[in-house]
C-alpha cells in the first residue's frame, strides 16, 4: 500500500504492553507504533486522527515522563458524548494506542489485564479528553487548537470539484494534494507546539 512519505517521518509512539508480553505476541511486550497504523484504522487521514495521535502521544509522555507508558493502564474519559463530533474517531485513535476500551474490550485473564471499562464518555469537561493512570491516579486533560495550522484557501474550490460526479483522476489527487499537507504541517512542524496539542495538568 502506497502511503505518503511523510507518513513515515510523523513522530512514532513505543508503549510497552504487559499483555503482549504474558501472551507472547512481543519481546518485552514492545509495541511500536506508527502514524500508519492509526490511518489503517480509521481509514483515512485528516487533521483530526493527526491529532489525535499527537494529543495521545503527548497525554502519555506527561503521565510516563521517566518509563515508557503502559499499554492497558490508562483509564481515557472522553468529555463529548461517543456520537457527537469527532469524539468517536478520536477514541478510536486512543484506544489503539492506550488499550482502554468500552464495554465491548477484552475482560483480562485471571483478574488481570482487562481493558473492558477503560473507555468512558460524556466527561463533561472542556478539554477533548482525560487521561488517567490506573496505577498511581495521575490525570492530564488534553485538547488541540488547528487554527493556526490552517488549510490552504483553494482546499474548499478543490474538495468541491473532487466531490463532483464528473471529476477528473487530476482533481481528485489535486485535492488529496491539499488535503494531506495540511495533516504534513501538523504532524512535522507542530508536533511538539503547546499551542496546538494541549495538555493540562489535573
Amino acid at each position: 500500500m502506497a502511503l505518503p512519505t511523510f507518513f513515515a517521518q510523523a513522530p512514532r509512539i513505543l508503549l510497552r504492553d504487559p499483555l503482549a508480553e504474558l501472551l507472547g505476541a512481543a519481546e518485552g511486550g514492545l509495541l511500536d507504533y506508527g502514524y500508519p497504523d492509526a490511518v489503517r484504522l480509521a481509514g483515512h487521514s485528516c487533521p483530526t486522527v493527526a491529532g489525535a495521535w499527537l494529543m495521545a502521544r503527548a497525554g502519555l509522555r506527561a503521565l510516563y515522563p521517566d518509563t515508557l507508558p503502559e499499554r492497558g493502564g490508562v483509564q481515557v474519559t472522553m468529555a463529548a458524548a461517543e456520537t457527537e463530533g469527532t469524539t468517536g474517531v478520536i477514541a478510536q485513535v486512543f484506544t489503539l494506542l492506550t488499550g482502554a476500551a468500552a464495554d465491548n474490550g477484552f475482560h483480562g485473564i485471571g483478574g488481570q489485564y482487562g481493558r473492558r471499562g477503560l473507555l468512558h464518555y460524556g466527561g463533561g469537561f472542556r478539554a477533548i479528553a482525560e487521561f488517567r493512570r490506573i496505577d498511581c491516579g495521575t490525570s492530564v486533560q488534553l485538547s488541540m487548537d488547528l487554527s493556526s495550522v490552517s488549510p490552504e484557501p483553494k482546499l474548499r474550490a478543490l474538495m468541491a470539484r473532487a466531490l463532483a460526479a464528473d471529476a477528473s483522476d487530476e482533481e481528485r489527487a489535486a485535492f488529496g494534494s491539499v488535503w494531506q499537507d495540511r495533516v504534513r504541517r501538523l504532524l512535522l512542524e507542530h508536533a511538539d507546539d503547546p499551542a496546538v496539542i494541549r495538555v493540562e495538568r489535573c
